[in-house]
């Protein structure tokens, strides 16, 4: 097990009971992202956490595969979806990378408060475009902690983050600006149609395979 896993792993409790911080910011990019599916459209959500977001989407679409990194959530998440009764939700544990290198046929491709977590991400996106249609989605959200909008905390993080690492008290994180994340998704053949800041640290983007 990678380190990252066993970081997500011990959080894992605590993080499934923890509210959500900006409820009105989360359900305005939930309604956007349930926008884009269709009764018909396979997902593929990366970085699915405690499955909670893949789970509400699921009235949405036809199937949804929900992935993390850490066994522990992927274990609450299908522990969620058997209470609920909910059976169009198939949770796996694994890496970003070999989620993004599945070959099963999807329309739809999600990341949510993912990508600044993911080594090499420009990888990962570059694996989404493969894998989707042309004209498939690629919608994701993603905390840009080095973006001039977040003013002068941005300064701070990156210090902040080193020495909590040290600790083993944080993942690893990158700081992202807008225009390097946005450059990075179309690079990788995309074509962004709708973008904000839901909540203001955090830049959603839904994009279309060209």
């Amino acid at each position: 097990m990678t380190d990252a896993a066993k970081f997500w792993d011990k959080i894992a409790p605590k993080y499934a009971q923890d509210p959500i911080k900006d409820m009105s910011a989360y359900e305005y990019t939930r309604g956007r992202t349930a926008s884009y599916l269709t009764q018909d459209s396979r997902v593929l959500e990366i970085g699915c956490g405690t499955g909670s977001t893949a789970l509400e989407l699921a009235p949405f679409a036809r199937e949804i595969v929900g992935t993390d990194i850490s066994p522990a959530m992927i274990e609450i998440a299908a522990q969620k979806a058997r209470t609920a009764g909910i059976s169009t939700v198939d949770f796996r544990a694994m890496t970003a990378q070999d989620a993004s290198k599945l070959t099963e046929g999807f329309d739809v491709v999600t990341g949510f408060n993912l990508f600044h977590l993911v080594e090499n991400a420009e990888d990962v996106f570059g694996n989404i475009h493969r894998l989707l249609p042309s004209g498939g989605y690629f919608i994701s959200k993603t905390a840009c902690l080095a973006d001039p909008s977040v003013g002068l905390k941005r300064f701070a993080f990156k210090p902040l983050i080193a020495v909590m690492r040290l600790f083993g008290k944080a993942p690893y994180v990158r700081s992202f600006t807008h225009r390097e994340l946005e450059s990075a998704i179309t690079f990788a053949g995309f074509e962004i149609i709708e973008t904000g800041n839901f909540p203001a640290l955090s830049r959603y983007i839904v994009a279309r395979k060209r």
